[in-house]
Formats: structure tokens, sequence, C-alpha cells
């Protein structure tokens, strides 16, 4: 029987590690890599591929080595370049879940619709060259891949973050007694220099100004982890009296209370898990004290 106790309490602890949210994410950042990393390699070797069709393409029959021949080759590498620069900056905007403007998705396509075009134009016939099939397919599956590819890498590790922020949603509400004390940034004041008189006689001190002295900043009262989950449930309640459909996000707390990218984690997360207890703690708050009662 102590045996088989001490096999449960491994296991439990082994449990606890395994369903602990700091844990979770650490998996998630290391499949992160391995996705990051296949999706590269992929791309870049079919870019590659498809380098050799575009340099002929550019080259248009001009003799080998010549001036002509050698600048034919940048011009793959001028259009691979752009598209690369616009899926890094992808990369990084989909890990936190922001969306990309218009035009660096129009440029996405731009550079692989001049990718395939010229990478299939002598296979279809409009050259010098009769229409091949088997070359339509043979240089169309590599732009094809890289297209796709490009298109689900940032959904893919969008879902990766999102499966991250549902980790730490499903682990225990923080308590009272856990609760953080969350410091709000204050911002630094900049006071400028007064303007000193002159004094009359070199040996005199020089005075103050009236009304001199640096004031200081009004410190701005401290924001607790519960403030942050009471504003943000009055607002969830806010908009479902109003007959809106609210997705409790990171994103959504943050934007309705101004908290900070790491307390709106902590925020969602408590909304999530027990918004009856947080019901009860607003109707608390809102409930007067005994002291109140009887001066009333």
């Amino acid at each position: 029987m102590e045996r088989l106790a001490d096999q449960a309490a491994d296991a439990a602890r082994v449990r606890a590690l395994t369903t602990d949210p700091d844990v979770i994410a650490l998996r998630v950042e290391r499949v992160r890599a391995q996705v990051d990393g296949l999706l590269w390699a992929g791309i870049v070797l079919g870019l590659a591929f498809t380098m050799v069709n575009v340099q002929s393409f550019a080259a248009a029959g001009a003799p080998a080595w010549s001036a002509a021949w050698w600048v034919a080759w940048l011009l793959d590498p001028m259009v691979s370049l752009v598209l690369l620069a616009v899926l890094r900056a992808e990369q990084v905007t989909a890990r936190y879940q922001v969306a990309l403007p218009t035009w660096a998705r129009r440029t996405k396509w731009l550079t692989f619709a001049a990718t395939y075009v010229m990478n299939t134009w002598t296979s279809w016939g409009l050259g010098d060259a009769p229409f091949s099939a088997a070359g339509v397919v043979l240089h169309s599956v590599p732009p094809l891949v890289v297209f796709a590819t490009a298109e689900t890498g940032p959904v893919l590790r969008d879902r990766l973050t999102e499966a991250v922020h549902r980790a730490v949603a499903a682990g225990p509400a923080p308590t009272a007694e856990q609760t953080p004390v969350v410091h709000d940034p204050v911002e630094p004041v900049v006071h400028e220099p007064a303007a000193e008189p002159a004094p009359r006689i070199a040996a005199a001190p020089v005075r103050a100004p009236r009304g001199g002295g640096r004031r200081k900043a009004a410190a701005r009262p401290r924001r607790l982890l519960a403030d942050y989950v009471r504003a943000a449930s009055e607002a969830l309640d806010t908009a479902r009296d109003a007959g809106e459909q609210v997705d409790v996000t990171p994103a959504w707390c943050r934007q309705v209370t101004g908290c900070s990218a790491g307390t709106s984690v902590k925020v969602a997360a408590a909304l999530r898990a027990a918004p009856a207890s947080i019901d009860s703690a607003r109707s608390r708050d809102s409930r007067p004290s005994a002291g109140e009662e009887v001066a009333a």
C-alpha cells in the first residue's frame, strides 16, 4: 500500500508539472521552432528551384556569360528577397496575433504571381518553345507549394499562440492571496530648467524663483490584478447586455482595461475560469459596509 501511495504521489506531481501553463508554453515554443524551421526550409528550396527558369526567361536567349546573361540572374533574387522580407515580418506579427496591412498581402501575392508566370512562361508555349504539359506541372509545383506554405505559416503560428493562451486560461485562477501587485508604468515628467535671475552682486546668493522647486509627479495609484479583472468583467457585462457576442481573449482584455500584454493573459484566464466568483466579488464590493448602514 505504501508503494502504491508513493507511485500515486509521483504521478500527481508529474501531472501537475505536465499541465502547468509554463511547461505547456515551453513545449509549444519548441514545436513552434520546429515548424518555423521546416517552413523556411521548404520556402527557400522552392525559390531556389525557380531561379534557373526565371533566369532563362530574363536572359531571353542572350549568349551565355554575356552581360545580359549575368544581369538576368538578378531578377529572381530581387523578387525572392522582397517576398522573404514580408514572410519574415509576418512570422513575428503572427506570433503576437497582429494582422499585417493590406499592402503587405498584396506585395506577397504580387511576388508569387511574378515568380509563377516567369517560371512557367516557356512551358505554356508562350515563347519559342512548344507547349509542354509536363513542364507546366513540373514548374508549377514549387511556386504553388511556396505560396501555400507562406499562407499556412501565419495561421499555424497564430494557433500555437492561442494554444498557449488556452493553457493559461485552463490553469487555476489566482486567489486573493496570490494576486500580484501590478504597477502601471509612470511616464517620467520632464522639467524645463527655470530661468534664474542674474545676480546683482557676484557674491550675492542666487534666489530661487517664486513658486520654485520641482514639483514631484503625482504617483498613480497601484492597480491590482483584481482591479483589472473587475474592469474587464464590467465591460463584458455591458457588452452582453447590449447583445454583443464577446470572445474573452487577452487582446480584448487589453483593449477594455488598458493593461499590459502579460497582465491581459491573466485577466482573460480569470474571466474564463471563474466567472461566478468574479460576479460574487463584484456584488460584495457594491454592497454597503456595516458602518455605512449605521450612518444611513
